[in-house]
């Protein structure tokens, strides 16, 4: 077993941490990569980056229809990768899009996206997780806050802080949809969150996350640190947001009229893969947590492309 650096759910009592890892790794390589530096900057500072209209055109076209033929494909499929609603059979998530073969394979290997992750986490990288979130309108329930690291440490048995989110908006997100709230600077601080976790916990948490969750006390220390600022991530369609693993998230409700769809993968290191679970429990399922086949990416030209790579 790897030295459990970040221990979470050990404690009736929460406690505050710091990071103990780079947020961009091998910053002197890094200057040669798509990001410019002060791109970079912005990203180490506060632990995310927008990038506005990064698709558009034929290739924002392809990404909405592929996004509504996905969704036609699994709204009366049950499966444990298709998430609902609570008490809805509304679709809450899709998981495990980057093995389709097709259209989100592609997308996932895109070299506009591949480079720029790889110059973040300074390797090569692979999917660790993929979905679709779709926030649909009136009826789109909140993520509440937390950080995707505490969940893949503890229950999947991530060793260190070196991956991260690229969140693909397929739909305009405005700031009355649910759009994703992050506090900046908050990937420099791990809050180890009380309790323990049940067995299959993400049979639950899925839909409402309840266990892994910050106190109260230790989200308000960390929007202080921010100096009271809760940022929000709007952009047109085709934008896309990338966010540190350790980052502080989530989202309201949605209870407008109009919809939210996100494309996520999660990459990670290749220098970073899994081990067993520092719950010390069973792995979560692989549609959660990619074991299998790990290799790094081979990236691919263009979302056009047909054939098989």
């Amino acid at each position: 077993m790897v030295k459990d650096i970040y221990p979470s759910r050990v404690s009736e009592t929460p406690k505050m941490m710091e990071r103990q890892d780079p947020v961009i790794h091998n910053r002197e390589a890094a200057k040669d990569g798509p990001l410019t530096n002060n791109q970079l900057d912005f990203y180490e500072k506060n632990g995310y980056i927008m990038l506005e209209k990064f698709f558009d055109g034929e290739d924002l076209k392809m990404l909405k229809e592929e996004l509504d033929q996905k969704m036609k494909e699994n709204e009366d499929r049950n499966g444990p990768d298709v998430i609902k609603e609570p008490n809805s059979n509304e679709v809450r998530s899709i998981f495990e899009i980057h093995k389709d073969e097709g259209f989100f394979e592609r997308l996932s290997r895109d070299e506009r996206l591949v480079k720029i992750i790889e110059q973040i986490l300074g390797s090569e990288v692979y999917i660790n997780q993929s979905r679709i979130n779709f926030k649909p309108g009136f009826k789109g329930k909140e993520f509440y806050w937390h950080s995707d690291f505490e969940t893949w440490h503890v229950e999947d048995g991530m060793p260190r802080m070196r991956a991260l989110s690229c969140s693909i908006v397929l739909t305009d997100n405005y700031e009355y949809n649910g759009p994703l709230m992050l506090v900046p600077g908050s990937q420099d601080y791990y809050v180890s969150t009380a309790g323990e976790t049940p067995d299959k916990n993400y049979e639950s948490s899925l839909q409402k996350q309840e266990v892994g969750v910050p106190d109260e006390k230790s989200m308000e220390w960390l929007v202080e640190q921010a100096g009271g600022q809760i940022d929000r991530a709007t952009g047109p369609a085709g934008s896309v947001l990338l966010f540190d693993c350790n980052t502080m998230h989530g989202s309201a409700g949605n209870i407008s009229p109009y919809p939210r769809s996100n494309v996520f993968f999660v990459y990670n290191s290749i220098h970073n893969k899994l081990e067993q679970p520092f719950n010390g429990k069973a792995p979560r399922p692989e549609f959660l947590a990619n074991r299998e086949n790990i290799k790094p990416i081979t990236p691919v030209s263009g979302l056009k492309q047909t054939e098989k790579n």
